[in-house]
This record gives structure tokens, C-alpha cells and sequence, in this order.
């Protein structure tokens, strides 16, 4: 895996496993690190992507790529939805405004 991914990938796991066993005081401070550390996440993967050779069409297809396949294995079941709408979102060229993103 491209070693900027799997640093920010370690990272976004830190803070999920954090924000889970956060307590009442500090949930929103732990679950505002983890989204940060989510989104700095998909920029990594977006700087990648944009380096490929040979970028995929699709959503499925860039699943498939190796990379992507061991960050999509990794993540929680509660966020993949999220990775596969932001992935989706780099495979079709768009960027998310900061104002769109998941509260």
C-alpha cells in the first residue's frame, strides 16, 4: 500500500478507536479528530489517484485496485459507505465542499 495511505489509514483507525471509547466529555472533541483524520484520509487517496497511469471508471473497478481493496478491508462496516461515496467522488473527478461533508 502507498505509504502516505497507510499512514493517514492508521491514523483515521486511531481516532475511530478513540472516538468509540471516548467518554461523554470529550465525544465531540474525539469525533471531530476522526473526521478530520477521515478527510485527510481521501486527500491522500486523491493525491494518489490522481498519479495513476490508468485510473478506473468506476467505483467498483477502483475497489478493485490492490490499494484500495486493503484500505476498504480495514476500515470499520460503519464507514465504508462513507470511503466508497468519497472514492467515488475522486473516480468521477468531483471535489466535496467542506460545508457537504457528513456532520
Amino acid at each position: 500500500m502507498d505509504a502516505n495511505i497507510e499512514k493517514a489509514l492508521r491514523t483515521t483507525l486511531e481516532y475511530w478507536d478513540r472516538m468509540k471509547k471516548s467518554h461523554e466529555d470529550d465525544a465531540e472533541d474525539d469525533a471531530n479528530q476522526f473526521e478530520a483524520s477521515f478527510y485527510r484520509m481521501m486527500e491522500q487517496i486523491r493525491e494518489w489517484y490522481g498519479q495513476l497511469e490508468t485510473k478506473p471508471d468506476t467505483l467498483e473497478d477502483a475497489l478493485l485496485l490492490p490499494d484500495m481493496a486493503e484500505v476498504a478491508e480495514q476500515l470499520p462496516v460503519e464507514i465504508i459507505l462513507n470511503f466508497e461515496t468519497e472514492l467515488e467522488l475522486i473516480v468521477d473527478g468531483q471535489i466535496r465542499e467542506d460545508d457537504e461533508k457528513y456532520d
